[in-house]
């Protein structure tokens, strides 16, 4: 009976789909390959990522290149000072975002479209860097966490989103029916706003997260102490002081130094990688309301 009331693909059909099928097979390798490949080469030996063999499978399986980036004690501090950027920088940028965009999303707010423009005007012109940096220093940021929290706690795009999932999402009656029972902003805001906006809350954490994770090149202009450094930028000075040649070094060992920067090259992408690997498939769909959030409803 069912196999009665089923469809008959059409040979078109067919073919079209396996058109389909193939392409999208095509497209998985070619994103897989890549993490594949970063994974077998930080599991081979030197001699055999230095020399091409690594193709897709690990060759003269060894950890030498974890080994050398774990045996350094700053890489522990690294990702301890990785996580607290991550955290409590998410954190203060998700509150001011939400604080600075629900009241750009209300029409009562007056003034709201002339401060949109100044806004968007930042995204296509900024003050520079030697400017951005005399701030940081006047305001005696310099050298401590802060100066990798405040200076970009609020990015323009994610105030965009977040502008237009509440004037999307937060009717004008909700506003109108909760003055009317004498509710005031803070508390609508925090009772009512802040429950229903649980989606758009996931992805400016997800978003501002994975951007202090990554961030290294602020910590390389404003801090000088090592015990202040994220893990990037630790990562990166373990990987110049092995490339760094010398003339007092014999043949032999220059050679076994310079082996050892290629592997530990994809080492350092592991282990600068993995955290956010092994969260993003149990977060992707929040990334997909990111991306839907402001399209046509119907």
């Amino acid at each position: 009976m069912a196999k009665a009331n089923s469809i008959k693909e059409s040979f078109g059909d067919k073919v079209f789909l396996t058109i389909i099928y193939t392409f999208l097979i095509f497209v998985v390798v070619i994103v897989l390959y890549p993490l594949i490949y970063i994974l077998s080469s930080s599991l081979s030996s030197p001699l055999a990522v230095s020399s091409g063999k690594v193709w897709l499978w690990p060759v003269d399986f060894s950890l030498e290149g974890y080994k050398a980036i774990f045996s350094n004690s700053q890489v522990l501090v690294g990702y301890a000072n990785s996580l607290f950027y991550t955290f409590f920088g998410t954190i203060v940028s998700v509150t001011l975002t939400v604080l600075f965009a629900y009241p750009l999303s209300r029409k009562s707010f007056y003034g709201r479209n002339v401060l949109m423009i100044f806004i968007l005007f930042t995204m296509l012109f900024s003050g520079g860097l030697i400017p951005e940096y005399l701030v940081v220093k006047n305001l005696h940021m310099l050298d401590t966490r802060w100066a990798l929290i405040i200076p970009k706690a609020i990015a323009v795009w994610q105030v965009i989103i977040a502008v237009t999932f509440f004037r999307t999402s937060i009717p004008e009656e909700i506003v109108e029916a909760s003055e009317m029972d004498g509710c005031s902003d803070l508390r609508f805001l925090w009772s009512v706003v802040l429950p229903l906006s649980k989606p758009i809350i996931a992805v400016l954490v997800l978003m501002y997260a994975i951007f202090q994770w990554n961030s290294y090149f602020d910590a390389m202009l404003y801090l000088k102490s090592e015990a202040l450094f994220p893990l990037q930028v630790v990562l990166r000075n373990i990987l110049i002081l092995n490339t760094t040649s010398s003339a007092t070094i014999d043949a032999q060992k220059l050679m076994d130094m310079k082996q050892l920067a290629d592997l530990m090259k994809y080492s350092l992408i592991v282990v600068a990688s993995l955290p956010v690997l092994i969260i993003y498939p149990f977060v992707q769909r929040h990334f997909m309301k990111g991306v839907l959030i402001g399209s046509v409803k119907g």
